[in-house]
């Protein structure tokens, strides 16, 4: 059974559903259409689309909800997701959100904010699993916080730890001094960078600059 529905019957019934957690769900949309077709249950919300829980929002132009207990989120267009309770903001194009694993996928040039730890990640791809605190980032990363600027190909930022693991060509720029290796691991709590494998630098001072090469060390 189809159904379509205007946004002035959407915005004066709007939908709840409560998931296997009993967490309350609404959503709303300019428009929807839906199925409730056993084993293809799903519902498409395009036009100022926006969805909302307690703790996560999610605004794209197109939201299509789908599985068991509406699991499932595939959203496209210009995308906007926060979790206020972690502080956590996401822009991209395309999205994947699991509720049951509190999983987000983001594919395109995407962004993730986590203002808790002062920390804005950038990549082509990046998957948020807040169950386990991490954030799996990748093709042209780009991590921001305060004077630190890291870039590599591939990335794994812990939250919880504050430890961000580089990889893929990584290089790291702080207070004016570069650092590159096989691999870098940088504590965000103290900005300390451990390198590990060719380790490149170069120190810059007021004075002079100075460039070192070896196999292991720290800042």
């Amino acid at each position: 059974m189809g159904l379509r529905s205007s946004i002035f019957t959407i915005l004066a019934f709007l939908c709840v559903y409560t998931s296997a957690g009993a967490e309350t769900f609404r959503f709303q949309a300019d428009t929807m259409i839906g199925t409730k077709a056993t084993g293809k249950e799903s519902v498409i919300l395009s036009g100022n689309a926006r969805v909302w829980s307690e703790n996560i929002t999610i605004q794209a132009e197109r939201i299509e909800i789908s599985g068991k207990d509406n699991r499932y989120l595939q959203c496209s267009g210009t995308i906007i997701g926060i979790d206020e309770q972690k502080g956590i903001r996401f822009t991209t194009s395309n999205l994947l959100y699991d509720r049951e694993l509190k999983k987000a996928r983001l594919e395109g040039d995407s962004t993730l904010e986590d203002k808790e730890n002062k920390v804005i990640a950038r990549g082509r791809f990046i998957e948020y699993d807040d169950k386990a605190g991490t954030v799996l980032l990748q093709i042209n990363v780009r991590i921001f916080k305060d004077k630190l600027v890291c870039r590599s190909e591939y990335a794994l930022y812990r939250r919880k730890e504050k430890i961000l693991e580089l990889s893929g060509s990584p290089v790291v720029y702080k207070d004016g001094d570069e650092f590159s290796s096989d691999s870098i691991r940088v504590d965000l709590a103290t900005d300390d960078v451990v390198m590990e494998g060719q380790v490149r630098g170069t120190l810059k001072s007021t004075s002079k600059e100075k460039s070192s090469d070896g196999s292991r060390t720290q800042q």
